[in-house]
């Protein structure tokens, strides 16, 4: 399988908005873009809705079916590593291999002493197309490299090569991930790390680094967009040049892990994807849940009251909701409205505080992202959140196809 230039990975946590989603990738295509859609979902999401990963491969199936889509399209096993995998092995043929917890363990002295050895010949000046300033390379550095990502990258051939046993060579996809780690990787390190790959036999179409800033669920970027684009260049660059030096794929391209509505750095994104003529994707997550808040409240009645209610629980189970995505949420509980307050909005009032809108006085962040993790409450509901997904599908639905093609595909792809 070769993924295509432009791909959107979009996360449904309840499965009833795979129709919704694909309408935004039709509605590109439309206008020329070519995107190709991949539905993903992690094994901690299954875990907390009680969902297993055939039910993603049926949701995507059923869309691709009901709106006659003729192209290519993939269901990823989200964020797996060897201890979950396998649930994904027979549903699944896009895998993010998520090696960030083993950054920073160190392989065996020999397999250190052996990788510094084969690269020594970089040590001095590395002039990569693309970047403006000579990249200055030492033994020590290969050598610190070497100590801090090595072992991880062993490990995602390890989780490869299990995958290869079951699947075959060529019926899956393979993205490796190292974004959720505390430092962004450096020019240099990203150009050992693709050669660390290469070396595992890892065919890696797509890579997912750590970029400078926070990338928060659900709000903009928290950082210095600036660095962020000289940072997201660099990379492209670094790729471009990686791939014809260690015989990676050729289509090998940036994936951003990006919490979705990271608006300020849609626009630098799309000046580099031009600039370098490069592909790219894009994984969501969350977006397409609070959606389906901001349509069950604008609906009113049994809607509003089940997005009220849901708040509410939420900020009753502040710590247990919000511990598991501390790496990736900032949440000052003193902004938060009391549930008596939020009782009395209208349902207008309740999706100007959720929807993502930073020219509307209402909208808060806090409460966006203190419901962006209150989908456990929802999936606790059981029946009666799906009943109610149904029941107002018609508004829930085009809250999720524009969301998607307006506020991300159009200034990510288009422009």
């Amino acid at each position: 399988m070769i993924l295509e230039k432009y791909s959107f990975g979009v996360g449904d946590r309840f499965g009833h908005q795979g129709k919704a989603q694909l309408q935004a990738i039709i509605n590109a295509e439309k206008h020329g873009i070519n995107i190709t859609p991949v539905w993903n979902k992690s094994h901690r999401e299954h875990t907390i809705i009680k969902t297993v990963p055939g039910d993603v491969r049926t949701e995507a199936d059923e869309a691709i079916k009901a709106l006659g889509w003729r192209g290519s399209y993939y269901v990823d096993a989200d964020h797996i590593n060897l201890k979950n995998v396998e649930l994904f092995i027979d549903s699944s043929d896009f895998f993010t291999l998520d090696v960030a917890d083993f950054i920073g363990k160190s392989a065996t002295e020999d397999e250190i002493n052996a990788f510094v050895d084969k690269y020594g010949e970089y040590v001095g000046s590395l002039a990569i197309p693309g970047i403006d300033e000579t990249i200055e390379i030492t033994k020590r550095q290969i050598l610190e490299i070497a100590r801090k990502v090595l072992f991880a990258v062993k490990e995602a051939g390890r989780i490869y090569r299990h995958i290869k046993s079951k699947k075959g060579v060529d019926d899956f996809i393979t993205e490796v991930s190292m974004d959720e780690t505390d430092q962004p990787q450096r020019p240099v390190e990203m150009f050992f790390i693709l050669a660390a790959i290469a070396d595992e036999g890892i065919p890696a179409q797509t890579i997912a680094p750590k970029f400078t800033g926070r990338f928060n669920k659900s709000v903009d970027y928290v950082g210095d967009a600036a660095q962020f684009e000289k940072e997201f260049n660099q990379d492209l660059a670094v790729i471009t040049f990686a791939v014809k030096e260690f015989g990676l794929p050729s289509n090998l391209k940036l994936s951003i892990h990006s919490g979705s509505d990271k608006f300020s750095i849609y626009k630098p994104m799309n000046k580099a994807l031009r600039k370098f003529d490069a592909g790219l994707h894009v994984k969501t997550s969350g977006t397409t849940w609070l959606e389906e808040l901001v349509g069950l409240a604008i609906a009113g009645g049994e809607g509003l009251s089940i997005a009220k209610g849901i708040y509410a629980e939420a900020l009753s189970r502040f710590d247990e909701l919000c511990k598991p995505y501390a790496a990736v949420i900032d949440i000052d509980k003193s902004k938060l409205p009391l549930p008596e307050v939020v009782d009395r909005w209208s349902g207008a009032e309740f999706a100007d505080a959720l929807r993502h809108n930073e020219g509307c006085d209402k909208y808060n962040p806090y409460f966006r992202q203190l419901l962006n993790v209150a989908y456990k409450i929802a999936a606790e509901m059981g029946i009666d959140y799906l009943n109610a997904l149904g029941k107002y599908e018609r508004i829930i639905s085009q809250n999720v196809m524009k969301n998607i093609y307006e506020r991300h595909i159009k200034p990510i792809f288009m422009g």
